[in-house]
Order: C-alpha cells, then structure tokens, then sequence
C-alpha cells in the first residue's frame, strides 16, 4: 500500500468521524438556529467544568473543601442528567441544512451523554457490579472518623450546649402541651355551650308552636270581630236613616197644611 493509499483513507476515515467531533458541533454555523447545538454546547461546557472540578477535589487536601466540591459536582451530575431528555426530544427535530448523517450523528451523541456524565468522579465509590448472587461488601478506606474508631462511655457524653438544648426543648414542648391544654379546655367549653344551646331550643320549640297558634287563633277572632262590628255600624246607619225620613214627612205635611188653610181663607 502507497502512501498515497493511506493518506486516502485517513482523509476518508476523518470525513467519517467528523460528525461526533464536539468541537466542530460547537462553531458549525447551526448552532446559532439549532436550540439542540446551544443546549449541547452548554452541556458538553458544564461536564468540562465538572471534570475539572473533580481533578482539583482529587488533589484537594483539605477535606472540608473536597467533600464541598464533591457536593457541587454532584449537583451539576443531577442538573446535567435531567438535560438529556430534552436533548433527545431536540435531536428528533429536523434542522434545515443539517445533513442525514449528521442527523444520525446527534442521537449517537445523546446517547453517549449519560455515561459520560456517570464517569465523573464526585467522591462516591461506584456500586459493585453483581455476576451472581450476593457479594460481600467491601471496607471502604476513604471514611475516616474522628474518634479514631473509640466510641467508650466519654464519647457519647452530653456536652453543656447539648445540655441546654435539651433543656430548652423540653420548655418549649412543655409549653405547647400547656398550649394544647388551654385550648382542649376551651372546646370542652364549647361543646358544652353548645349542648346546653340545642337542649334549650329544643325546650323552646314546643313554646313556639303554642304561640303560633295561639296568634293564628287571636287574628281569626279579630277578623270576626271586624266583620260584626261592621254589620252593627250598617243597622245603626238604617235606622238613623228612617227618623230623618219622618220627620222630613211630618215638616212637608205641617208646610201642605198651612198653605191650604191660607189659601182656603
């Protein structure tokens, strides 16, 4: 094979890869419209950082600060994953002038994400793989405890700020139960009030039935007695009427009379 033939089939093999090369996704030309090259872009950035972040917690000597920067890479591990379904929902969607392959290219890139994302170490030692039933679990090394493995008597002793917390809490647990006692007593209060109330309208309902009808009786009765009154007002009117009437007889009689007897004259 010439060193032409080679040099032929490395350009061909370059031209092959090309579209997993992160880098060209990053400045190609779409991803200033294509929202699946940002957010790639953003995320293939923020796993940068972690591994750099997770190279510094490895050499980290103050253990405060690597449990802190384990935590935050931890953090960015959980962000980063719950990126990946929208990356594949962003994947499916065709972009003008992106090419089959490159389309095909994206989905492999999506699926790459997850594991490249597991890998980053984040100060947890990773679940053995089981070939076959149960494993016995391994002594983790990278715990250290304080008391240097002496846990006597003197260890679990309370200290003066633990003692006044305690203290404290039981005041405060204290007064709640005296809270709830007061308002215990009040809705025995209550509901006594309340039991007293509906016995009473209960003694009460009888009351006013009797009442009710007593007033139905009392409005019948009116209303006979307006009904007779007005026939007595009727007779009286009549017969006042029929004493005006003789006497206006016996004046136009005694008027007749008089002009007879003048007239006769």
């Amino acid at each position: 094979m010439s060193v032409i033939d080679i040099l032929t089939r490395v350009d061909s093999i370059c031209k092959k890869y090309d579209k997993y090369d992160v880098e060209k996704l990053k400045d190609s030309n779409v991803s200033g419209e294509d929202p699946f090259a940002r957010l790639y872009s953003a995320v293939a950035s923020d796993i940068d950082a972690a591994e750099q972040k997770a190279e510094a917690a490895s050499s980290e000597k103050n253990r405060a600060s690597a449990v802190a920067l384990n935590a935050e890479i931890r953090r960015t591990k959980a962000r980063l994953l719950e990126e990946v379904p929208k990356l594949q929902r962003l994947a499916m969607k065709k972009v003008k002038g992106l090419s089959s392959e490159e389309f095909a290219a994206r989905n492999d890139l999506v699926l790459a994400l997850p594991d490249r994302i597991q890998r980053i170490p984040d100060g947890t030692a990773p679940a053995p793989k089981k070939a076959g039933g149960w494993t016995p679990s391994a002594s983790r090394a990278e715990i250290k405890f304080d008391s240097d493995g002496r846990m006597d008597s003197d260890y679990f002793q309370q200290s003066e700020e633990s003692s006044q917390f305690r203290q404290e809490y039981e005041m405060r647990k204290l007064k709640q139960d005296q809270g709830l006692d007061v308002i215990a007593e009040g809705l025995d209060t209550l509901k006594n009030m309340a039991h007293d109330m509906n016995e009473e309208l209960d003694r009460q309902v009888p009351l006013m039935d009797e009442i009710d009808s007593k007033v139905d009786k009392a409005a019948s009765d009116l209303k006979n007695t307006n009904v007779r009154l007005k026939d007595t007002v009727n007779q009286l009117r009549s017969s006042r009427n029929f004493c005006i009437d003789i006497v206006l007889l016996c004046i136009i009689l005694g008027i007749a009379a008089y002009l007879y007897n003048v007239l006769k004259n």
